[in-house]
């Protein structure tokens, strides 16, 4: 089984990086394929809603590395989106994912339905359910089947190395990594 992580995080490398990680790190335990790609220092354009994508199965815009991570999206089983919290939501690169990755699903239905998704969310101090709802918003709107935790997907930190001291949220992650993995073993 394939799980596709993308890291929406401005920062490479840093606290959400680290959540992600303990996410696939349970799934690799149980034998699945993972990628883990990072956006910091990407840009990635929004959504132009020319809907030149209808029947084409990817943006037709190749500017930016949009279509090779539609791609991926696609090839997935699993997708975790993991984001910092920035202005209580989810950073404005992964926010121009999910709207490109949802008009493009949007105008070729079913190319989501069925997938699990999972959400990780990283903040400071507030706003990360905004985040969480931001995701899996997406994954729903898509036929998705979204796998939570003990608790909800959150780990807190500011500087990079800080959130991986968050016992809660590394528990609630590794549990996260553990019931995704469930979840597609029973669909096999």
């Amino acid at each position: 089984m394939k799980v596709l992580a993308i890291n929406g995080s401005s920062r490479k490398d840093g606290n959400t990086a680290d959540m992600l990680n303990l996410v696939l790190g349970e799934l690799a335990k149980e034998g699945c394929e993972t990628e883990h790609i990072q956006l910091a220092g990407n840009i990635i354009a929004p959504c132009r809603a020319c809907f030149a994508c209808a029947g084409k199965r990817n943006c037709v815009f190749g500017d930016d590395i949009f279509q090779e991570l539609y791609r991926k999206m696609t090839e997935a089983d699993a997708i975790i989106l993991g984001s910092s919290t920035y202005s209580a939501d989810v950073s404005s690169t992964l926010k121009a994912v999910i709207e490109r990755a949802s008009v493009v699903s949007d105008t070729n239905p079913g190319m989501f339905r069925h997938k699990v998704g999972g959400a990780v969310a990283v903040t400071r101090r507030a706003g990360a359910m905004n985040t969480i709802d931001t995701i899996n918003h997406f994954f729903l709107n898509k036929e998705m089947f979204v796998a939570g935790s003990t608790y909800w997907n959150i780990a807190y930190g500011r500087l990079p190395g800080e959130a991986i001291k968050d016992e809660e949220g590394v528990a609630n992650m590794k549990n996260l990594g553990q019931n995704i993995a469930w979840l597609l073993n029973q669909m096999k």
